[in-house]
């Protein structure tokens, strides 16, 4: 079903005809943003120079203070272009409580738990925060990547609890983010997405709104719908990404360069096994699966497994690490990258963090960081590239940033090298 008929299905099942204003960005549309992170600014600041007059919401005054000069304190390409024009302009401005609008954009954090039940706390103190802002007519977007059910049973249940009617006066929709960390600005308006409310007037008002701003397919569903597609996809990256990771760990014990094992086979047509690397990281392919685990733990068996493999991988490189320790007299350790993937910032459930920390705690050796994109870290001096390839006995990469790929081979001679992401084959 293309997006259009969609809208003409959804529009015909919910009898809406045109008893309510329009809810295409500009036209002068107030949009609060809630959560001002990876997604949620990228949002608010595309939003901005759509016409939207935009509220951007976060609980940390630093962040805020931070937009409201035109700066930002996330990397990503081009975004402080975007959010230095949407704010000159005026039409983008960052607050830490909301303020009354047509739509409500929720983007807050949706971590698991240390027994990996999904935390959906800040979600549901988002819903509340908003909840005396909403008026008749309004718009609610749960985009969090969040368990089956959210968005019925905490977003629309706070509403409900406030007073609203849910699909009459007020419309509530989950529209999962598809971005690529390096890529937002360009995916949040090209890929395809896919809208579910809680019920079908909800689904139109919120098709409409992402129509008049993406370019790429607006797949309308229902939440809960919209919700496993979301977790789903991850599923699916996570349970490939472990296959290579297991495939790493088997080669390694064998002999083998598994990064040979890959290239070859993938010349079978109908063969297309991923690269490994030290883990899984990010927010959504490292924590999405366990959503779908602890909604029915009973049959997600395989997505269970795949999440064991990539939570192993980290400490199958410790072990590795320890063990060419040994070979030298005073281990010194240039562990190169922090990042959760290649050329961002974005720590969220990096392997390469939880990989360094841990062979800090075990007094393995000297370590000396790399981690071009960052200025600074809490528990880690940073040290330049050169100087640590230059002084280590051991090199260790961690993250396959286009610095690092820069590295003359003979750099590394006389060193060990743990190369997690094949960058020197």
């Amino acid at each position: 079903m293309s997006a259009e008929t969609g809208l003409k299905e959804v529009r015909k099942r919910a009898g809406l005809g045109e008893r309510r204003r329009s809810m295409k960005a500009g036209e002068g549309l107030r949009v609060c943003v809630v959560g001002l992170g990876y997604i949620g600014l990228p949002t608010a600041s595309l939003l901005g120079t759509k016409g939207c007059k935009v509220t951007g919401v976060d609980v940390r005054q630093d962040v805020v203070d931070t937009i409201n000069q035109g700066r930002i304190h996330i990397e990503e390409p081009d975004l402080d272009l975007l959010v230095k024009s949407a704010v000159n302009s005026g039409k983008l401005s960052a607050s830490t409580t909301p303020v009354e609008s047509d739509v409500f954009v929720l983007a807050v954090p949706t971590p698991i738990q240390s027994d990996k039940q999904p935390d959906v706390s800040m979600v549901e103190a988002a819903a509340r925060a908003i909840a005396p802002w909403v008026r008749k007519g309004n718009l609610v977007i749960l985009e969090s990547t969040s368990p089956v059910g959210t968005t019925e049973d905490v977003v629309a249940r706070v509403l409900r609890e406030a007073g609203h009617a849910i699909g009459e006066d007020v419309f509530v929709a989950y529209c999962p983010e598809r971005v690529l960390p390096g890529r937002i600005l360009t995916e949040l308006v090209e890929n395809d997405r896919v809208v579910g409310g809680v019920d079908d007037a909800s689904t139109e008002v919120a098709l409409e709104f992402y129509q008049s701003f993406v370019r790429g397919e607006v797949v309308a569903t229902d939440s809960r719908t919209a919700e496993m597609v979301k977790l789903s996809e991850n599923s699916y990256r996570d349970v490939n990404i472990a296959f290579a990771n297991e495939l790493s760990m088997i080669c390694s014990e064998a002999g083998i360069s598994v990064w040979e094992v890959i290239r070859i086979a993938n010349r079978h047509p109908r063969v297309k096994i991923l690269q490994p690397g030290p883990g899984v990281g990010g927010h959504c392919i490292a924590v999405d699966p366990w959503f779908i685990v602890a909604g029915d733990p009973a049959n997600a068996k395989l997505i269970r497994a795949a999440r064991e493999v990539n939570d192993r991988k980290p400490h199958w490189v410790i072990e590795h690490v320890e063990e060419c320790a040994k070979r030298v007299v005073k281990p010194v350790i240039a562990c190169l990258g922090l990042s959760f993937k290649a050329d961002v910032d974005d720590l969220r459930e990096s392997p390469a963090v939880e990989i360094v920390r841990e062979i800090q705690a075990r007094n393995v050796g000297e370590l000396l960081v790399v981690e071009p994109h960052l200025l600074s870290h809490p528990d880690f001096e940073l040290v330049r590239l050169d100087e640590a390839v230059a002084r280590a006995n051991i090199v260790l990469v961690l993250v396959d940033h286009k610095q690092f790929k820069r590295l003359r081979r003979d750099a590394l001679n006389e060193k060990i090298l743990i190369d997690t992401r094949g960058l020197f084959l």
